[in-house]
This record gives structure tokens, C-alpha cells and sequence, in this order.
């Protein structure tokens, strides 16, 4: 009996563990290019009525409230979504442009796996963002330009409206009428803002995030999304407001207005007439608008990237 016990125990399966022959995973992923252009235009209201408290003449509404009364009174509802079409091409363009490139610079630069870090430092954050935005910005600026011109054509005198009825009747009226020069009207002040909104937005955002896991001990949560978020959208909108103005007056200006006008100045001109506050004029509606879209942006992100994980296995 004793004989057989043994021999039942030498032909009994092993508990141990099956040993994996796959190799072994890292931690450098690699998204897809258009991640970050998959964004929503619900708050666009706001954007409205920022662009109409930057361009506002001297006896228009000052406050937020009193802009949004004027436009659903003079426009309707309907006028609070002004320019949607070529607020879809922008994001195609521009958003798909800063975060795709973003993103690729970021898994390009990332750390080996081996590495106790595979997030790049915040000075290499800040270099790539400000690449990735300044080629956004000048792939978003003819759709730009559209989406300034029509948020604001409501507010003109109707001898003075351009009548765009969507995006690409846009480009093609402005092309035959200003030239093809003018889909690059502002590109600098754009490129400019673009490189601003990019750095204080995904850079800041990367590096919130890393002292809320790190510094805090919070973990990888959609709180941790949220709170890095808000904070990139609090920087974000402070340090983009007075190119924001600059690069908004410039776009909605007709060829008579900005003739003979350079950006510094035109940059003189809005400090004799209106003080150092134009630099954050419309700055409420800003933030009212890109803080939600900031944490809307980041959290979906966070979200899309953890379900592409998990579809591909990693």
C-alpha cells in the first residue's frame, strides 16, 4: 500500500503555478494618433460669449450676463451656437494636431521600463507641448479664423456681416474675396496662444497629476483626473488670456481695420484705450468654458486610454 501511495503521488498533477512564455509587458504604450481630437462642442455657449466680451464695442454689455441676454435677444438660442461647423473643423484640425503629437513625443521620450519613472521631467513636458501646440496652432488657424468671424458676425451691423452659412462656404468666401493669405490671418498670435494653452494645459496636467500619485499619495483615480485637470485649467486660462484678446481682435478685424496695423501695434493701441485690464477681459466666460472642457478633455482621455488597455491586453 505504502508502494502504491507513492506511486499515485508521483503521477499526481503539480500544483505549481504555470510558468508564462509570453514576454514581458512594458510600460511604454503607444496610443493612436487622433485620441486627443475626439472632443465635444456642448460648451459652446461659452466660447460665444467670451469671443463677444473681447470684440465688444464701447456701448455693448460688459459683464457675462448682460452678453448673454443681448445675444438670445437680438440672435435667439440658436445664436448662443454660432459657428458650430467651423468649431468641428478647429477641433479636427488644431486639437487632433497638439494632442496627437503630444502624445507621440511623450511615448517617444518616455523612460525605459526598467526605469523607477517612464513619465519625462517637466522641462522635457514643456518642450514637447510647446512643439506639438505651435504646429496645432498653425494647423487649426483657417478654421480659427472662421470661428472667430462667425461667433462675432451677429454682433456687426448687417451692412458689415460676412453671412458665412457653414464652414467650407467660409473658407471658400474668404479665399476668393481676402485672398488665401487670409486663412493665416493671426497666425502668429495663434501659434503663440496655442503654444501657451498647450504648455499650461498638457504639460501642467501631466505634472499635477504626478505630485497628486507622488507627492500626496493619491492613486490613479478619476479624483486624481479631476483635480489635475481643474488645476491645468485654472493655469491654462490665466496664462492665455491676453493672447487670447490679441489673437481674437486681430481675427475679426476687416482688412480696412488691420491694415497698416502690426500686433505690437495693435497691442499699444488696446493699452492707451483700455488699461492693463483688457489683458483679462472676458477671462470669467474663459475659464467658465475651458476649466469643464479642461476636466471634460482629461478625464475622457484618462478613460479612453484605460479602455484601450484593456482591449489590447496591457
Amino acid at each position: 500500500m505504502a508502494d502504491s501511495g507513492k506511486l499515485l503521488e508521483a503521477h499526481a498533477p503539480s500544483r505549481v503555478a504555470p510558468v508564462s512564455t509570453s514576454a514581458p509587458k512594458s510600460n511604454k504604450v503607444h496610443y493612436p494618433f487622433w485620441f486627443g481630437g475626439r472632443r465635444r462642442a456642448l460648451l459652446r455657449a461659452r466660447r460665444i460669449l467670451k469671443v463677444r466680451l473681447q470684440t465688444r464695442a464701447p456701448d455693448a454689455p460688459k459683464t457675462m450676463l448682460g452678453t448673454f441676454g443681448h445675444v438670445v435677444k437680438n440672435n435667439g438660442i440658436l445664436g448662443l451656437y454660432g459657428g458650430l461647423s467651423a468649431a468641428l473643423l478647429r477641433q479636427m484640425t488644431y486639437s487632433t494636431t497638439r494632442f496627437g503629437i503630444y502624445e507621440e513625443l511623450k511615448s517617444h521620450f518616455a523612460s525605459p521600463p526598467t526605469s523607477s519613472s517612464s513619465s519625462p521631467g517637466l522641462f522635457t513636458l514643456v518642450a514637447m507641448a510647446s512643439t506639438s501646440g505651435f504646429i496645432g496652432g498653425i494647423a487649426g488657424n483657417p478654421a480659427d479664423v472662421l470661428n472667430v468671424r462667425m461667433q462675432s458676425d451677429a454682433a456687426l451691423p448687417p451692412e458689415k456681416r460676412r453671412n458665412y452659412r457653414h464652414a467650407l462656404h467660409g473658407l471658400v468666401q474668404m479665399t476668393r474675396t481676402e485672398g488665401f493669405s487670409s486663412l493665416f490671418r493671426g497666425v502668429w498670435p495663434n501659434s503663440t496662444r496655442a503654444v501657451l494653452m498647450t504648455t499650461s494645459q498638457l504639460a501642467s496636467y501631466d505634472t499635477f497629476k504626478r505630485m497628486c500619485i507622488e507627492k500626496v499619495g493619491m492613486a490613479d483615480t478619476i479624483i486624481t483626473h479631476f483635480t489635475a485637470s481643474f488645476l491645468a485649467g485654472f493655469v491654462a486660462t490665466t496664462v492665455c488670456s491676453p493672447v487670447d484678446v490679441i489673437k481674437t481682435r486681430i481675427m475679426s478685424a476687416s482688412p480696412a481695420e488691420s491694415r497698416g496695423h502690426s500686433m505690437l501695434g495693435l497691442l499699444r493701441d488696446i493699452c492707451r484705450k483700455e488699461g492693463l485690464t483688457w489683458a483679462f477681459r472676458g477671462w470669467v466666460p474663459s475659464f467658465i468654458r475651458l476649466g469643464p472642457h479642461t476636466i471634460a478633455t482629461f478625464i475622457f482621455l484618462e478613460e479612453h486610454k484605460k479602455l484601450y488597455r484593456k482591449l489590447k491586453g496591457i
